[in-house]
């Protein structure tokens, strides 16, 4: 393409090599030259940078460029999302002393408009650097097909440019010999500084954030993004950091890297600049040549996994279409894999199990420890870790995607083409064929976590992957519902002490089941929904468990002065075998204390004591977390954190009378569940009609919450009569023989007043909140409120400058 467009030919060589078009339209005269910055996050020795700035010069127009930081690539969380953000400012800092303009746009509620399509339409040229994988590449072609300008991708990653390559390169050594020449000739190259007129950027579509002054971590709240998984204060984002961990490698770890980069146990023994160079933070042509530089075998082996295995693996993606897919992998390895398709496995294990490292292998365990909480595997490790997946999951093809899966959304060199060069080399990939065949694995070179555990210092690598440890934290969540079961799992695995009270019988909340002699019933929650992607993977998980199961269910609509109607109910789950299973589920792994009714806060030496009603000392605690219905929040709140107690004050709810009746003989109902409404009966479902309940016939039934709130402190008899005598006139004058009646009052069933905001947490005081009177009634809200209220914990934690770690891993 690049003799096809003349504005290429205007470039130098050593730029034009590195230069594609991908499409896009001629242009008209255009107001700036867009460049739009991913992944060289970087103001020096980028080509993208140089291309644009050359391109403008040529074209006779100011450069641009621009960030922007969306919620919905893959995997979005705190831990990235952090991540980029400082490197963005430090990318700022130094773009605004060279004189370039650069403006930056974060996605969140209030600012999602698509503002890179709306400058791309008002440029003369756009240039973006060439990344091969998801989802930057798609990014880039959804752009070229609707600019009206030429859209340039430039390979700003790759010494020898991964368009000279020779085509998609099966094994090291045959690329080694291809490519050596060509790549040791660039490795020498200086890269020119680039600088601009210093010109303020144009008219915007938006408010840039001023990303020297604003509070990243509030910011990165407000995003509807993965908040349990938290930023790392030990590898913070920006070229500073990036060049800091290279040259305290370069100086005392690269003349011994040949011996010790195989040793997890030693955080010097490799450069741990995976992250940086993934971002483009570090240039790797700096550090290509201050190796060279160095000489020795040690710079030699480094300059090997840099150049050779790097650029080996971007110039794989380059020719892939999707790296993602199992047909990527060589065909020996899939023949091989399939021949061994039904091999029976050692262990199934769901993916919950394994993202929460309880496996029981120390050794994957502790790997993946290290992925959970630091954001890095070591290169060692991660080829053990990767093969695990085989014999743990039902097929090869859902091996594979966990191990991306879970690489992508932990490591902070997740999504990037080394990555996956690394990943499904466990699969086959750049290795061949090993005799004798195994199970499972079939002919792929074995590697299992028992040998090499046998070789490892487990003990010492425990110290690694719990390193950082300061002074210990522990965190009470007052509230055993839904919001709290949520924060404190997320606190607990990463490593924090976490203690939750709750002053009912057992976990749960409103999602709490009243179990008897006939069968349980669920007397809060009857059911829930997925509408947030985060809650949905997170369902995913336990529907693959069988905990949920979808229920759809035909239910009788009596609409206020209509026709009763029957209405399908799709997209509902349950748990099983009854709704407080879910709440069981989220709490066995921690430490829960029920029938405690914490009565008042206190500050006493800097930490916070809790006292209970019956004047039990509860403990001193570092963090409280309430996730109490808001009213009974404020009351705890308001006498230690005013201004916390006054925003909940916004929260209102609606009551709700539930009734379980218990019949001696079923009735067989045309419908198993109605919905009216008007009049004192909203909802009414046979339980042991849903999915997995079974036992003697019984009915919950649930008032509406005017009558609810109205009828409320009347005596039970009264209120069961009603609901009684309301549904035996919706089912048409059916006789109900019941056996026995139960009634409880929700006081804060359902919020009516919701404050719409994620949770809140005061940092300085260490007190926050979360549950559904925050996102509304929904068990979705309640969930991603008490996930969201754990990030904010744990992102002032990082804030502080490191973790403060306990003891335990597990």
């Amino acid at each position: 393409m690049n003799e096809r467009d003349p504005r290429l030919d205007r470039l130098a060589p050593r730029l034009r090599e590195r230069t594609r078009r991908v499409g896009g339209g001629e242009g008209g005269a255009g107001e700036f030259v867009l460049y739009w910055m991913r992944a060289a996050l970087r103001g020096h020795e980028n080509p993208a940078l140089e291309v644009a700035a050359d391109l403008a010069a040529a074209a006779g127009r100011p450069l641009l460029v621009y960030q922007g930081l969306d919620e919905r690539y893959p995997h979005a969380s705190d831990r990235h999302h952090v991540f980029v953000l400082e490197g963005a400012r430090e990318v700022a800092a130094e773009l605004g002393g060279r004189g370039i303009a650069h403006v930056f746009h974060l996605a969140r509620p209030g600012h999602r408009a698509p503002r890179l399509r709306e400058l791309a339409a008002r440029a003369a040229s756009v240039v973006t650097e060439d990344v091969p994988v998801a989802p930057l590449r798609g990014w880039t072609r959804s752009l070229a097909a609707r600019s009206p300008a030429p859209v340039y991708a430039v390979d700003a990653a790759c010494v020898l440019p991964m368009a000279l390559g020779g085509g998609a390169p099966a094994r090291a050594f045959a690329f080694r010999e291809a490519t050596a020449a060509a790549r040791n000739a660039r490795v020498p190259a200086d890269w020119p500084e680039i600088t601009g007129p210093g010109d303020p950027p144009p008219r915007l579509p938006f408010a840039p954030i001023d990303l020297a002054t604003a509070d990243l971590g509030e910011l990165v709240a407000a995003c509807g993004i993965d908040h349990s998984v938290p930023s790392v204060s030990h590898t913070p984002g920006g070229s500073g950091a990036g060049y800091a961990r290279w040259a305290a490698f370069r100086d005392g770890g690269l003349r011994d890297y040949a011996r010790r980069r195989g040793d997890p146990t030693r955080l010097e023994g490799t450069s741990r600049l995976s992250p940086y160079l993934h971002l483009g933070m570090v240039s790797p042509f700096r550090i290509a040549r201050e190796a060279r530089a160095r000489g020795g075998e040690g710079a030699e082996k480094f300059l090997d996994e840099l150049l050779l295995w790097r650029e080996l693996a971007w110039t794989w993606c380059f020719h892939q279409d999707d790296p993602d897919a199992w047909t990527a992998l060589p065909e020996w390895a899939r023949a091989t894999l399939d021949d061994h398709r039904d091999d029976p496995r050692p262990r199934l294990l769901d993916r919950e199990t394994l993202e929460r490292a309880r496996t029981g292998d120390a050794l994957w365990d502790l790997a993946q420890l290290s992925l959970l909480r630091q954001g890095e595997l070591h290169n060692a490790v991660r080829m053990t870790w990767g093969k695990a997946f085989l014999g743990w999951s039902a097929t090869p093809e859902l091996a594979l995607a966990r191990a991306i899966d879970l690489n992508h959304r932990y490591a902070l060199d997740g999504r990037d083409p080394a990555s996956y060069g690394g990943l499904l080399w466990c699969s086959g990939l750049f290795d061949r064929p090993f005799a004798p065949e195994a199970p499972v694995r079939g002919a792929l070179r074995p590697r299992e976590t028992a040998d090499h555990a046998a070789r490892l210092d487990l003990a010492a690598y425990r110290r690694v992957v719990a390193r950082d440890a300061g002074a210990p934290v522990r965190i009470a969540v007052i509230g055993a519902g839904i919001a709290g079961l949520a924060a404190a799992r997320v606190l607990r695995d990463q490593g924090l002490d976490v203690v939750v009270l709750d002053k009912g019988r057992g976990p749960g909340g409103r999602t709490s089941s009243r179990r008897g002699e006939s069968g349980a019933i669920d007397h809060g929650a009857q059911q829930f929904r997925v509408r947030d992607p985060r809650f949905a993977r997170a369902v995913a998980a336990w529907r693959e468990t069988g905990l949920v199961v979808p229920w759809d269910a035909t239910v009788h609509r009596f609409p206020a002065g209509g026709v009763p109607s029957a209405v399908p109910m799709r997209g509902r789950f349950l748990p099983q075998p009854r709704m407080s299973a879910l709440a069981a589920h989220l709490a066995r792994d921690l430490v829960v204390r029920t029938g405690v009714r914490v009565e008042g806060i206190a500050r006493a030496a800097g930490r916070w004591s809790l006292a209970a009603a019956d004047g039990e000392d509860l403990g001193d605690f570092d963090r409280v977390l309430v996730t109490a219905p808001a009213d009974q929040a404020r009351a705890l709140l308001a006498p230690v954190a005013p201004d916390l107690a006054g925003r909940l004050a916004a929260i209102t709810y609606a009551p709700c009378l539930a009734v379980m009746s218990r019949l001696r003989r079923a009735t067989d109902p045309e419908f198993a569940a109605l919905l009216a409404d008007s009049g004192p009966l909203r909802w009414a479902a046979r339980e042991d009609l849903k999915p997995g309940r079974g036992g003697e016939p019984r009915w919950i039934l649930h008032g509406g919450p005017d009558w609810s709130r109205e009828a409320f402190k009347r005596p039970a008899e009264e209120i069961i009569a009603t609901l009684e005598g309301e549904l035996r006139e919706r089912l048409g004058g059916a006789t109900l023989e019941v056996e026995s009646r139960d009634l409880h009052r929700w006081r804060f069933a359902l919020v009516e007043t919701p404050l719409g905001e994620e949770a809140l947490f005061d940092s300085g005081l260490g007190l926050g909140y979360a549950g559904d009177g925050c996102l509304g009634p929904r068990l979705e809200a309640a969930w991603l409120s008490g996930v969201a209220l754990a990030g904010r914990v744990l992102a002032a934690r990082a804030a502080a400058g490191g973790p403060e770690e306990q003891g335990e891993l597990f």
